[in-house]
Parts: C-alpha cells; structure tokens; sequence
C-alpha cells in the first residue's frame, strides 16, 4: 500500500463515483451527480474523506473522469464554433461519406452537423501530399478573422487539405487567427494528423466544440478543489490513461469517453486473481444510465482509433468500448406493438426511479430489482439512500396493466430479461461478431447494478466465470487511481512495405520528440511505436506493433498474422504502411487492495428474491465482512454501500485475499 493519500473521482449520469486511498485503507463514496459536475465532485471528495479521517489538504494526488464531453455532445450545449477551411470544402461535414446508417432506410435523418454551413467559411490555398501549392494569403486570413469576430464566435476549427502532411499553412491560420481573436483556435494536424479529410474536420471540429465548455468545467473545478486544498486533477482521456488539467484543456476531444476507459482501466486490475488460462475478459459496467461492455486480451486492453458519439466520428485512440442505454435507472415502456422495451431514456438521479422516493413515478430496472428482492426494502444505498418498496410495487402494476401482464412479479421479470437480453446483445457484439468465444473469457461486474446482473448475463452467454471486485461499485473511480499517464501522437506516412527507407524512422523519431515533449516527466516515459497497414487496394487499416529499430520483414509478417486473426485469412499481396503511431506512458505506482481479515458475522438476514425457478428464501451478506478464501453458495445476495452482487442458485462465489470475488457456475 502506498503512503501517499490519492482520490479518484468518476462522474456517471446519475452518480459520481469516489475512492479514496490512505495508509490505513481503501474508502468509498457515492453521491448524486449534479448539473454542474464540479458540485458533486466536490461533495464526494468531502464525504470520502470525512470516512477515510483525513482531511482534503492531505490529499497527494486527485485523478477525475468525467461526462462533461460526452453530454455536450449528445446535448448540443457546445461552444458556438466557426469551421475555416480550404475552398471547395466547405460542405465535407454534411457529404461525409455518402453512406446511409441503415440501408433500406430511407427516411433516416442524420444530426445537423456541429458547425451549420452559414458558420463555414474558405480560404483559397493548396497543398498536395508531397508540398505546398499556394500558400494562403495572409491579408485574407485577417479579413476572414474580422468576420468570425462580427458573428461572436465562441470556438474556431481549422482544417486544410493535406495538412497532415503540410502544415504550414495551418499554422499561418492558427498564428493569425489566434492573435486577431479572443477564442481558442483548434488545427487538424494537431487534433489528428492523420489523412481522410472527414474525419480529420470532423474530428477536429468536434474538438473546437467542446473545448470552451471543457476549459470552463476545469476551471471551476481547480478553483473547487483549490478552496478545498486539494491538488488539481489529472483527467482520464478516452485512451485510458490520464493527463494534466491543462493538457485536457488543450486536447477536449481525447475526453470523450473519458468515464467508460477509466472503468476499463480498473476491472483489468482484478484479472490477475484468476489462476486459469483463459482468452481475456469481458468488462461489463452497468450504471445508472447505459451499459458499458469492453474486452481485455492477450493481456491488454482492446483500443480503437475510431468510434462515434451521437453520430459525430471521432478518430482518437480510446478504449473500444460497447455503450447500450440499459442502466439501473433505464424506464420500461410499451411500444405501439405492446411490446415491453427498456430504455434508453432513464430516470437519473433526479427524480431517479420510484424506489428512491424522490418523486419518480416511471417504473425502471431498479423498481424490477427491488420488486425480484434483490435490493430489499431495508437495504440503503450509498449508505444514505433507503428504498420504497411500495413505490417499486406500484409502478410494476401500472406497467403490468399496460404491458397485459398478471402483475407486478410479471412485470419486473420481464423488464429484468428484456434489460439482460440488450445487454447480452452488447456482450455478444465485442465478442461473437468480432470472431471470439465468449465461453473462453470471463466477465467482469462492476458498475452500481453490474454485479447485480453479471452472473444472469454469463449464463446466457455460456461464461463459467465472473469475477466481482470489492470496490466494483466504484471500479470506474477505482481505475482513475490505476491509470498511467499517457500521451498519443499519429502521423500519415504511406509507403509499401518493400519500398521503406531511413524516412520512417525519421518520422518515429520527430513523433516520440513530439509526445515525449507533452508527458509530465520525458525521461520516466515509456515509448511504445505500432503503425496502421492494409494490404494494397484496402480501405481500412490494422494497427500493429513496430519493433525498434524497424524490421520490414517481422512488419510484414505481424500485420499477416493480425489480418488472419481478424478476418480469418491473409492474402499474397503487397503490404502498405499508412500512418505512424506513438505512445508514451508514465507508468504510476499501483494501487493495492487492504482488506478486513473478518471477524464480524457476515450474514445479516435473509430475503425472499425471486429466479428462474421461483422464490427462494435467500441469505443476505455484510460483503465488507467476508474473510479471504471463504465461499459463498448460491442463492445469496451480498451488499454493500456502493452496489448488491446477486449470486443465483447455480452459482458460488470465492473470496480472494483483496476482497475480489470470483462466482463459478457449478457443474
């Protein structure tokens, strides 16, 4: 156990999330997340410490994730953003790639681009993959910055074609437009120095967009954190490691799914408990809003370059992770066929489902689960919350009325399968459609009602182990504390692989110069290279790791191997290098695990819960008060303040000596 005192906050869309780590322990908190974030966070770091006995200005070291991002996104509560770019390419946001999302649809509606076209503005210039053309005509440019000025802009994207390649005269627009405006100034080749000029633009204004809003989120917390004494915080990117406030200031987009990574982060530090061989792990964090389902194999977190968020692409490396709108608060409902759906509105925090007593009146996952008796009325979440067993009753009978079921028990069983069934869907997405058995990984539960479901998902997905952690309630605020710092650079360099030269080690070298000038400490990092290849004619890439100094020939053979595994055969064609990838890691000192050897009696009673096969008379567990290598048979139900881990009948759970348990099916 470290000496220092180090504090984790995550903010959910409906709790905020804190661990705090002392020389005497690991504390806990759980608080409802507010309007504005720094409020609960500020909060939870009082109540975690107010529990752990010590004082804020103790704290060493405070790590966040947050939503700030991700809901101005699907808000549309960004900045008031101007788009420059070249002429002729104006309209990139709006033509994309010309696809439909669903192709026999043909009444989908696409969102409105971030920047409408009124606010899209074209500078005569040119530059080819190989050099400048025309270089942009600076009286222009001030002329141009005179207009946005007129207009209040909040937020300016530049994006010029072939800047990845040519900076220079993105950089002439930047200098200009930053001295000639108040607003901050976001350029393609910086966000994504990478070809494919939509998402470059795309990404890049999604940047500008939510930069404002970060920056103003950040400095309220740091002026938050400094009245409390606390230090200010390092931020949890999308790529699963953190940042400084101010780096995270500078890159807004790589936040995007900054909560998600954090808890991907933390459940891979409860795999090392498992003493069998197995393919990796499934992550599965279940909130009060959505669902969050990612893979660990071959000892690492599975990452992408690319994903969307309420349609806007996005193409930073981050943790791949699934999100499907099935949380604790998700609201059941009708459809116009009677069919009973689940999600993805949900209730919240506010007033949040009709068990909190708090004025909700929709029946949601967490009336189901109470109605089950997997959450009684006795139970008390977050250790201040208490439940309203009546009020689940009641809204499962309005729905069973609706639904035309035979009652509330009905009801809340259906709404606990539908809600089993999306996010199985989701499981199964990240693992059978991406070629991997899911009998061969095991699942991990975190999340406030993830171990509540977690066994119920294995058995339909045919997994034998699920593994819970103690803080699993919290994991996601529990990863911030395990997350090393991390910084990614990327660059288009396309070459056949027969056809390198000294130039592509070259360009390795001014990248990890370049990331390694932005780590808090250059010479504690760690730099890891890996490129983006595709065989000759292929649109799309496979990243792969790139050994230093580079050897065409185990390049060449890497990338076979990877598209064999992934697509299930490999080709006798020529082999292109498209972009050069760097990352540099600070690697933190881990963050272990203290638990109670026991001593108190575990179990506190008993609770009729419902499942497959009818009521069962079910043994209620103090989680906190179960000693290492003790076991717990099924049915059981074991609690504790941040979340209930539900043990059904066929299953038995094993305490390991950190607190984590491991359910296994029995045979």
């Amino acid at each position: 156990m470290t000496d220092s005192i180090r504090i984790g906050v995550d903010v959910g869309g409906t709790f905020t999330d804190v661990v705090l780590v002392t020389p005497g322990g690991l504390f806990t908190a759980k608080v409802p997340s507010t309007a504005d974030q720094s409020e609960g966070v500020v909060a939870g770091i009082e109540r975690a410490c107010a529990r752990g006995g010590v004082a804020p200005e103790e704290i060493d070291a405070f790590s966040h994730a947050m939503t700030v991002t991700t809901n101005a996104l699907l808000e549309g509560t960004g900045a008031k953003t101007a788009l420059v770019t070249t002429a002729g390419f104006r309209d990139v946001l709006e033509l994309a790639r010309q696809d439909r999302p669903d192709l026999y649809d043909l009444d989908t509606e696409r969102p409105q681009p971030l920047v409408p076209r009124r606010r899209r503005f074209e500078l005569e210039e040119r530059a080819t993959p190989d050099e400048i053309e025309q270089a942009v005509d600076e009286t222009a440019v001030r002329e141009l910055a005179g207009v946005l000025d007129d207009r209040e802009v909040e937020s300016v994207a530049v994006c010029l074609l072939h800047a990845y390649a040519h900076p220079e005269n993105e950089r002439c627009v930047e200098t200009i437009l930053s001295d000639e405006l108040d607003v901050p100034v976001s350029v393609s080749h910086d966000v994504l120095g990478e070809f494919r000029e939509y998402e470059r633009t795309a990404t890049t204004v999604v940047d500008a967009y939510v930069t404002p809003v970060i920056d103003s989120y950040l400095r309220r917390l740091e002026a938050r954190a400094a009245e409390l004494g606390v230090p200010a915080p390092s931020v949890m990117q999308s790529n699963g490691g953190v940042v400084t406030a101010s780096t995270a200031r500078t890159t807004a987009v790589t936040t995007a799914l900054s909560g998600p990574a954090a808890g991907v982060v933390g459940a891979t530090a409860t795999v090392d408990v498992l003493e069998a061989d197995t393919a990796g792990a499934v992550t599965f964090d279940m909130g009060g809003t959505s669902s969050d389902v990612g893979l660990v194999r071959d000892g690492g977190i599975e990452r992408t370059t690319g994903a969307s968020i309420n349609g806007r692409p996005i193409a930073t490396p981050m943790v791949d992770v699934t999100t499907v709108g099935a949380g604790g608060g998700s609201i059941a409902w009708v459809d116009a066929g009677g069919a009973l759906r689940v999600g993805p509105a949900s209730a919240g925090a506010t007033p949040g489902p009709a068990c909190y007593g708090r004025g909700g009146t929709d029946p949601t996952v967490t009336d189901a689960n109470v109605v089950l008796g997997y959450i009684g009325s006795d139970t008390v979440l977050g250790e201040e919350l208490t439940i309203d067993a009546d009020a689940a009753q009641r809204v499962m009978e309005d729905l069973a009325a609706e639904a035309a079921l035979d009652g509330p028990l009905a009801a809340a069983q259906g709404v606990y399968r539908v809600v089993n069934a999306n996010m199985t869907r989701a499981v199964r997405s990240v693992t059978v459609e991406r070629g991997y058995d899911p009998r061969q990984f095991v699942l991990i539960g975190y999340g406030g009602a993830g171990p509540m479901h977690a066994a119920e998902l294995a058995d339909r997905l045919d997994i034998d182990t699920v593994v819970v952690a103690l803080p699993c309630g919290v994991l996601s605020a529990y990863g911030l504390l395990a997350a090393d710092e991390k910084h990614d650079g990327v660059r288009t360099h396309k070459r056949r692989i027969d056809d390198l030269d000294g130039g592509v080690e070259d360009a390795f070298e001014e990248l990890a110069a370049d990331v390694r000038s932005d780590v808090t400490d250059p010479d504690a990092a760690r730099v890891e290279r890996s490129a983006d290849l595709r065989y000759a004619g292929q649109s799309f890439e496979l990243t792969v790791p790139v050994d230093d100094p580079l050897s065409p020939e185990a390049l060449c053979e890497r990338f076979h191997t990877a598209h064999e595994t992934t697509y299930g055969y490999r080709m006798d064609e020529a082999v292109e290098l498209v972009s050069l990838r760097v990352t540099a890691t600070i690697e933190r000192e881990p963050v272990s695990i203290a638990t109670d050897e026991g001593g108190e009696e575990p179990r506190t009673g008993t609770r009729r819960a419902f499942f497959e096969d009818g009521f069962h008379e079910t043994p209620v567990y103090d989680r906190r008060r179960l000693s290492p290598n003790s076991t717990v048979s099924g049915p059981a139900i074991l609690e504790q303040p941040a979340c209930t881990t539900v043990i059904p009948p066929t299953w038995t759970g094993t305490v390991h000596e950190n607190g984590t348990i491991v359910l296994s099916r029995n045979p």
